[in-house]
């Protein structure tokens, strides 16, 4: 993989954030499709399949990575945004719900993340992103946010997006539960599990789902305190049932 650019950056907001990203001449950053903002005049952007961190792949190599995403529910297609410009000039990035962008040095991480398949915004050019699968069906039949996870690799800046409130917490050869839908990302060191919920009664009346992903080991763990499923059915919940239409007399 080649070094990824470094770029600095900006976080705007507090409910609702945008990152702004601060490009030098031939600078890239690349983005899911659709999380532009809004970009300065020397910005030229261009819609390629890959990431562009090994600029000598072929075309096949291109087709197979973009695949794998599609196995994410993501686009085929990713955005480079470049500066063209002879000055600095800014793009900026948002998530399509209310929450927090979360950047992450994966230099100072050890150079990988895995986070959930949607916690992705933008990240500069030469990070890798390629899927992770857990290594345990039962870890993705019941994880809720399915097994799927996605992996970013490399030494410069990425941002990932979370539901509400994040929590940043670091272990040190401990073990975490939390809700599936609350994890938003962890670094290595940590392994990735699911337990079911202790007996019956806990099972049906809880209220916590049926089960909770496990986290052992040393790093760091983000949280959400949002999920947007979580935030998407109790949307649902309040919507007017809608009745009958009667017939025509």
């Amino acid at each position: 993989m080649m070094r990824s650019h470094e770029v600095d950056y900006k976080i705007i907001g507090h409910d609702m954030q945008m990152v702004e990203i601060e490009l030098d001449p031939s600078e890239t950053v690349i983005a899911e499709a659709g999380a532009m903002t809004w970009m300065d005049q020397g910005i030229h952007y261009e819609t390629r399949m890959g990431d562009g961190s090994n600029p000598d792949q072929g075309f096949l190599g291109k087709l197979w990575g973009a695949g794998k995403r599609m196995v994410t529910g993501e686009s085929l297609f990713m955005t480079h945004f470049t500066n063209q410009d002879a000055g600095k000039q800014k793009v900026a990035f948002s998530a399509p719900y209310p929450g927090s962008i979360v950047p992450i040095d994966l230099a100072e991480i050890g150079g990988e993340l895995i986070c959930q398949k949607d916690a992705f915004l933008s990240a500069a050019l030469g990070t890798r992103i390629d899927v992770a699968l857990t290594k345990k069906f039962g870890a993705g039949f019941f994880g809720g946010e399915g097994f799927i996870l996605q992996r970013l690799e490399g030494d410069g800046m990425a941002f990932v997006h979370a539901g509400g409130t994040v929590q940043k917490r670091e272990l040190n050869n401990e073990t975490l539960r939390l809700d599936t839908g609350c994890l938003v990302a962890f670094s290595q060191g940590i392994e990735y599990d699911i337990e079911m919920a202790r007996g019956l009664k806990s099972m049906m009346f809880g209220g916590e789902g049926l089960v909770l992903a496990t986290l052992k080991g040393t790093g760091t763990v983000w949280i959400q305190s949002l999920p947007f499923a979580r935030l998407a059915d109790r949307i649902l919940s309040q919507m007017p049932k809608r009745t009958g239409e009667g017939s025509a007399g």
